[in-house]
Order: structure tokens, then C-alpha cells, then sequence
């Protein structure tokens, strides 16, 4: 039930204000619990709070940049090995194309 919480305040368009609120009553409803699951995030919210709520400030993030990382990440495991030109480019081609070609 608090992670519910917890990810609802995150996933909501909160300014910073109304999203220090609700962070803050969360952690009091987590200390109140006595469950100790949210301690390295309770650890984490200490001590980069005001980072944490920078998040909500402007409404951006690093979504499509750490999307784009991941792809470039597996792509280079993908291709691990492989030393002909030819064969890596058949083997993107096919990554990239194929799922569309026999859909």
C-alpha cells in the first residue's frame, strides 16, 4: 500500500510545493508503520531532497536519454564479437527491421 503511495506522487503533475507536502506525510505514514523496507529510500530522501523535488519543478527528465543509453547498451552487447562490417550491419538491420518485416 505505501509503495502505491509512493509511486502515485510520482506519477502525478505535482508542483514542488504540493509534492514536498505529500513526500513529507508519506514518510511520516512509513515511520508510523514501523516497516523498515523503506529505509535506504527514507536515507536517500534525507539526503537529496532538494534534488528529488527538482524532479518536479519543470516537468522534465532524462527519459529519452536514458532510453536512448539503454538502446545504444544493448546494442553494443548485441553486436559483442562480431568483426566483419557486413555482419554487423545485417545483424542491425534484422534488430531494427525485422520485428516490423514478419509482424
Amino acid at each position: 500500500m505505501l509503495y502505491t503511495l509512493l509511486t502515485a506522487i510520482f506519477d502525478q503533475i505535482l508542483d514542488r510545493a504540493t509534492a514536498q507536502t505529500r513526500l513529507q506525510c508519506w514518510t511520516e505514514q512509513v515511520k508510523a508503520s514501523g516497516l523498515h523496507g523503506f529505509d535506504t529510500f527514507l536515507n536517500t530522501w534525507h539526503c537529496w531532497q532538494d534534488g528529488i523535488l527538482n524532479d518536479f519543478e519543470g516537468g522534465h527528465n532524462s527519459g529519452f536519454i536514458e532510453g536512448l543509453n539503454n538502446k545504444l547498451k544493448w546494442l553494443k552487447r548485441r553486436c559483442f564479437g562480431l568483426d566483419a562490417p557486413t555482419e554487423l550491419f545485417r545483424r542491425l538491420w534484422l534488430d531494427i527491421e525485422g520485428p516490423r518485416l514478419w509482424a
